[in-house]
C-alpha cells in the first residue's frame, strides 16, 4: 500500500549500515525450513503461494528494512496473515524475490510473490518511499503471476493460492467519479488474473476483496473522513464480484469479504481484544523512520504490547494481532468450502 517519502540520503545511509552489518556477520542469512510430518492445525497440508501487495508481503524488502528492525508492513517482528495461513496448513511462506544492495530484485526460493507497493497491473510509480529507499522495482500482480508461471509452469491441487490486491489501485486512483474507471479496470483485470490461475491448474484459490480503506487511520483523517476511499473500495469489490462471475469463476474460487470483516471488526474492536480502534497507530511516528510500518520494530512501538492492543501499525497497515485475526477468519472460510478444518 502507499508509503511516505524518504530522502535519498536515508537510502544511502541504510545501505551503508547494511553493508557493514553483512560484512561483520559474514553475509549469511537463513530461515527455518520444513515442518512436522504430523497433520497441521488446518487438517490438511498445503503449499501456499501468495500474490498481492504490502498486506501479504512476507519480506521482499527485509534485507534493507531489517537493518532498523523492520521487514514487513506490520508491527515487526510480527507476521502478516499470509504467513499465519501458511503455518496453519503446515507450510512456511518466504519471499519469492528480495531486494539486494544494488536495489534490484533477486529471485529466491520462496512462493510469497506479494510485494509492498504493488498494484494489480500498472507499473511501479510509488509515493516515493520505495523509489527513494529501494528503487522503482515492485512487480504488479500481473507480473507476479507471470513470473511464477515462468518458473513453475503451473499450479496444482496440493497448493493454496492466496490473491489479495487492489488497495493500491484505490489509493492512487484519485477521487470519484474520475477515479471510477481506473478502479473498475483494476478489478476486472484482477478477475482475469484469477481466471489464469484456475486455467493453469489452481484448484484451491482464495481471492480477497479490498478492505474498507476509508476506515483506516489514513482514511478517517482525510478531508472527507474517508468517504471517497470507502466509495472506491465498494466499487472495486462490486466490479470484482461481477467480473469473477463473468469469467465463470463462481464456485471455483473462495472469495473472502475483507471489506465486511474490517468494517465489523473495527466497529467491535473491544470485543476483539483491542483497546485502540482505527483512531491510533501502534508504531510511534516520532520513533519509526518516516512513519511507515515497514521500518517499525518493538523499539518504535507506542507501548510494549501495542502490536496486540492496536488495530493499525501505521496509517494503513494492520498490526500483528489484526493480521492474526484475519488469518483465522480466512481459515474458517476455507474450511467452510470443504477444505481442511
Amino acid at each position: 500500500m502507499r508509503h511516505t517519502r524518504i530522502t535519498p540520503g536515508i537510502r544511502h545511509a541504510i545501505s551503508a549500515i547494511l553493508i557493514a552489518l553483512l560484512t561483520a556477520c559474514g553475509g549469511s542469512s537463513g530461515d527455518s525450513g520444513g515442518s512436522s510430518s504430523s497433520a497441521p492445525a488446518g487438517g490438511v497440508k498445503l503449499q501456499v503461494v501468495a500474490f498481492g501487495d504490502s498486506l501479504s508481503d512476507v519480506g521482499t524488502y527485509q534485507p534493507i528494512a531489517g537493518v532498523v528492525g523492520g521487514g514487513r508492513f506490520t508491527t515487526n517482528p510480527g507476521q502478516v496473515w499470509s504467513q499465519d495461513v501458511a503455518q496453519y496448513y503446515g507450510d512456511t511462506l518466504t519471499a519469492a524475490f528480495t531486494i539486494d544492495l544494488g536495489h534490484e530484485l533477486k529471485a529466491q526460493s520462496g512462493l510469497g510473490y506479494a510485494q509492498g507497493g504493488a498494484t494489480v497491473a500498472t507499473p511501479a510509480d510509488q509515493n516515493q518511499f520505495l523509489t527513494d529507499v529501494i528503487g522503482n522495482v515492485e512487480m504488479p500482480v500481473t507480473q507476479q503471476i507471470s513470473s511464477y508461471l515462468s518458473s513453475h509452469g503451473s499450479f496444482n491441487s496440493n497448493q493454496l493460492v492466496l490473491v489479495w490486491a487492489g488497495a493500491n489501485d484505490v489509493l492512487r486512483a484519485g477521487s470519484p467519479p474520475a477515479a471510477n474507471t481506473t478502479v473498475q479496470t483494476a478489478a476486472t483485470t484482477l478477475a482475469q488474473q484469477v481466471a489464469q490461475i484456475v486455467l493453469s491448474g489452481g484448484v484451491h484459490v482464495v481471492v480477497v476483496n479490498v478492505p474498507n480503506i476509508g476506515l483506516s487511520p489514513d482514511g478517517i483523517k482525510s478531508s472527507d473522513g474517508g468517504g471517497n476511499f470507502t466509495q472506491l473500495s465498494q466499487l472495486f469489490n462490486a466490479t470484482l464480484n461481477s467480473a469473477l462471475q463473468s469469467n465463470g469463476l463462481q464456485g471455483k474460487v473462495i472469495v473472502i469479504d475483507s471489506y465486511a470483516w474490517t468494517t465489523q471488526t473495527i466497529a467491535n474492536f473491544q470485543a476483539n481484544g483491542f483497546t485502540v480502534s482505527n483512531t491510533g497507530q501502534a508504531c510511534d511516528p516520532s520513533k519509526t523512520p518516516h512513519d511507515t510500518s515497514l521500518l517499525c520494530s518493538r523499539a518504535t512501538y507506542v507501548s510494549s504490547n501495542a502490536d496486540q492492543t492496536y488495530m493499525f501499525a501505521d496509517d494503513l497497515h494492520p498490526t500483528t494481532r489484526m493480521h492474526a485475526l484475519f488469518a483465522q477468519y480466512v481459515e474458517q472460510q476455507i474450511a467452510a468450502s470443504g477444505l481442511g478444518h
